[in-house]
């Protein structure tokens, strides 16, 4: 019966997004409030970015009505940690509609960013405790240097990943949709009688909103959710996964034998955002080896490269949506089954999202294959040089599945294939 409230507030979450996402849509489109095209982009129209907007008055205004609710009214009990959610997802809000429409400098976006997680801090919202060595209760400043850290880094890393269509709508939705069975379940093993906690909240209500915005984000986008909504969900993320520290006692709720599991407040956020984690890591890498800034734009992206790779944008957004549930579900079977048995779970789904990865499911890579085997006078005659080396095509990209690709590929092929009956 408590979960019939969470999908309520999801619900409402969902609704109001999609409303207003159409309606802030066609006011984008009728005052052409979108930016121009950039050389980084996907996307080969203006498309508005402002999607953000939706999802964050979708989020508050579901909150509100839980607010009222009466079985959720030990989550407001104390209202500090909501009012400090609310203000902080304002905040990023602003800044990310700032920046889409601006384009703000990096320190100005940093500074938003810690100002926010500062005051989830203030509020309450931050690391309490942490399952090492039983359960230790973290030192006040550690938790607020942690907490702000992680705030940071999570909103980064989702916003790093948001440049494919319904990329970061899917993903966050089923990162959420798997805490949320965490937190979920992780309470009741404590408390039978009570259902309601605000992580599990937080969580369905980022679920609804990811659910009514994936429509139009998806490919091909009507909107995009912007950095706005993208250090949104991140900030909401990373919210909700630190209030578990707080609510939730892993010593109570998980048997002492089963020591991995304790360690899962810790490991599932990390394992929903391993890649987009990884992808914020290798980019900061690969711009201060560059000498710039960790916050530059680029289009070397794990996302860029899969394109490279000769994946189309379905299968990309595909391949992120498999890494992502392989992971946190893996992590989340620790719970159910034996820690072995996770394991293998694990490794045989990495296995086999590596092989789809790897796999050659375009002609993209036969032409590149093709290119490289080619002499010099072949690939000019076939018009093929800039598919060699595979670093430079990023730069001027040819979709899998265009008339031109086409050609260039039976172009090559022939001159291979003249060439060896020669």
């Amino acid at each position: 019966m408590s979960l019939t409230y969470y999908v309520l507030a999801a619900g409402i979450a969902a609704v109001i997004t999609f409303t207003l996402a159409i309606v802030i849509l066609k006011l984008s489109l009728r005052f052409r409030l979108y930016p121009k095209i950039r050389d980084r982009d996907v996307h080969t129209r203006p498309t508005p970015r402002l999607g953000g907007i939706a999802m964050f008055i979708g989020i508050v205004t579901a909150l509100w009505v839980a607010s009222q609710v009466t079985q959720f009214a030990l989550v407001f009990t104390r209202p500090g940690p909501v009012i400090g959610i609310v203000v902080a997802s304002l905040i990023i809000v602003l800044i990310g509609v700032a920046d889409d429409v601006w384009d703000l400098d990096w320190m100005t976006k940093l500074a938003g960013q810690m100002i926010a997680a500062g005051i989830l801090v203030w509020q309450g919202v931050q690391l309490v405790t942490l399952p090492i060595g039983g359960v230790t209760v973290v030192p006040p400043v550690l938790g607020l240097i942690l907490t702000v850290i992680a705030v940071v880094l999570v909103m980064n890393a989702v916003n790093f990943i948001d440049g494919l269509d319904g990329l970061v709508t899917g993903v966050v939705l089923i990162a959420n949709t798997v805490f949320f069975i965490y937190s979920y379940i992780l309470t009741t093993k404590i408390n039978p009688s009570e259902y309601f906690n605000l992580a599990s909240l937080i969580s369905a209500v980022l679920i609804g909103a990811c659910v009514g915005f994936l429509p139009l984000n998806w490919h091909p986008a009507k909107m995009f959710m912007g950095d706005a909504g993208a250090l949104l969900v991140g900030l909401l993320m990373a919210a909700s996964a630190v209030s578990v520290t707080g609510q939730v006692d892993t010593s109570v709720a998980i048997s002492g034998r089963q020591l991995l599991p304790a360690f899962i407040p810790i490991l599932l956020p990390l394992a929903v955002l391993v890649v987009p984690l990884l992808d914020f890591g290798l980019a900061v890498f690969r711009r201060l080896r560059a000498g710039k800034s960790p916050f530059s734009a680029d289009r070397k992206h794990l996302h860029h490269r899969l394109l490279d790779m000769g994946h189309s944008h379905f299968h990309a957004v595909l391949i992120f949506y498999a890494w992502t549930t392989v992971v946190s579900v893996g992590f989340l079977s620790f719970l159910f089954i034996p820690p072995w048995w996770s394991v293998a779970v694990i490794a045989l789904g990495l296995i086999v999202c590596a092989w789809v990865t790897l796999a050659p499911l375009t002609k993209r890579q036969v032409v590149e294959s093709a290119v490289q085997r080619a002499s010099a006078s072949q690939a000019h005659e076939a018009n093929a040089e800039r598919y060699d080396p595979l670093d430079e095509a990023s730069t001027d990209p040819l979709g899998s599945d265009s008339p031109e690709g086409d050609e260039v590929a039976e172009a090559v092929l022939d001159a291979l294939a003249r060439k060896d009956t020669a």
